[in-house]
């Protein structure tokens, strides 16, 4: 499988016991129900929770499902605030038993002109691939924290999945991401969805500019990062960067 990478991509392969992907207008209380198949904001948090920086954003270009899609419906008791009652029983449908490979690759923030001097490109690709390693800087979940995930490193396409040469799946509309002010400039908040589909399991997604069917939610400042206030460039940092 010949798969088209950009020069600092990144390639690693996330599973666990369930996940719950879902649009998170929908995670008000109630019942829940999975997608399908993972979002993209899902994969660019779980590939933040590997490695992050203000200075970098993260874009997903693709994902491929190696097992069976496959549903699993639990009973679940939320806890609810402010109230005297016992919690009601409520029915969430996760995914089970998933298994999925990610390639994704980082640019630079433009809209923070005062971390131009961290926009060292090897420093951050060889510090992500190392955390890719590790299995991670932070705890791993798919879609919710109840679903702990796991990251080890792969080559994207390797190895045989349930998919492969199954042809094209359409998934409809879907929850894309989230539009933070931070990465697009403008002080506001907005949703994205887009139309999902899987050829032969692996998905393209489009980049969050192409997503046509956008959705303002509310007004909304980018958190300002302020280097040794809220912000620091560590010491191990420095030494993986020079390290390479």
């Amino acid at each position: 499988m010949t798969i088209s990478k950009k020069r600092n991509s990144v390639e690693f392969e996330v599973y666990g016991k369930y996940a719950l992907f879902s649009d998170p207008i929908t995670r008000v209380g109630g019942e829940k129900m999975s997608y399908q198949i993972p979002t993209y904001q899902a994969l660019k948090g779980i590939l933040e929770s590997v490695y992050w920086k203000p200075t970098i954003i993260w874009y997903i270009d693709k994902v491929r499902v190696l097992n069976k899609i496959a549903t699993q419906a639990k009973g679940i008791r939320p806890l609810k605030m402010n109230s005297g009652k016992d919690n009601e029983l409520s029915y969430y449908t996760y995914l089970s038993d998933v298994r999925y490979q990610v390639l994704a690759h980082f640019e630079f923030n433009e809209n923070r002109p005062n971390l131009e001097h961290d926009r060292n490109e090897n420093k951050h690709h060889n510090i992500a691939k190392r955390s890719i390693n590790k299995g991670g800087r932070r705890d791993i979940f798919l879609g919710t924290r109840e679903c702990q995930g796991y990251v080890i490193p792969c080559e994207f396409g390797e190895g045989e999945g349930f998919y492969d040469g199954y042809g094209e799946l359409a998934f409809g509309t879907m929850f894309h991401g989230f539009n933070y002010p931070d990465e697009t400039g403008e002080d506001k908040l907005e949703t994205r969805f887009w139309n999902a589909k899987m050829n032969d399991g692996i998905i393209d997604f489009i980049t969050p500019p192409e997503c046509s069917m956008v959705k303002f939610i509310h007004e909304q400042k980018a958190k300002e990062f302020i280097e040794n206030e809220n912000f620091t460039v560590t010491e191990c940092d420095l030494e993986e960067g020079e390290s390479e």
